[in-house]
């Protein structure tokens, strides 16, 4: 199999030797493998920029979110409908009008849901908030 020559790379020519720990070395590595790097690399980049931006995902398998962002999807496909409804010159009435200010109500409703669960997931929980309002 052919080996391809890399264009506009510089050659690492030079070799400088350094000796860690055990314990630096792990922290060295996980923290290259965070960012996505060869623990080469990082050594690289912290000698000369003095910093790697390590990219860090959060994920959450939270029940409660998968079920509201479900409804949110339920209630936007429901909008939708009724927007259609009425951009097609479809009839306003009553009922529609009550469906349509539902529906925004239980965005809202779901909206300040999120905003609470979000609170807490970032550690600004309602106590942090009642503590907040009582300072004010």
């Amino acid at each position: 199999m052919r080996r391809y020559i890399k264009k506009d790379t510089v050659k690492k020519d030079r070799n400088v030797t350094i000796r860690f720990d055990q314990e630096t070395y792990n922290k060295i590595e996980s923290t290259a493998r965070a960012a996505d790097l060869s623990v080469s690399e990082y050594i690289r980049r912290m000698v000369v920029k003095g910093k790697v931006n390590v990219r860090q995902e959060i994920v959450a398998e939270v029940p409660m979110l998968k079920k509201l962002i479900a409804e949110f999807g339920k209630i936007g496909s429901n909008l939708n409908q009724i927007a259609h409804h009425y951009n097609g010159g479809g009839v306003r009435s009553r009922e529609m009008y009550e469906r349509t200010q539902r529906a925004i109500s239980e965005l809202y409703a779901m909206k300040y849901e999120v905003e609470r669960m979000g609170g807490e997931f970032r550690g600004y929980s309602e106590a942090c908030r009642k503590n907040k309002q009582q300072r004010l």
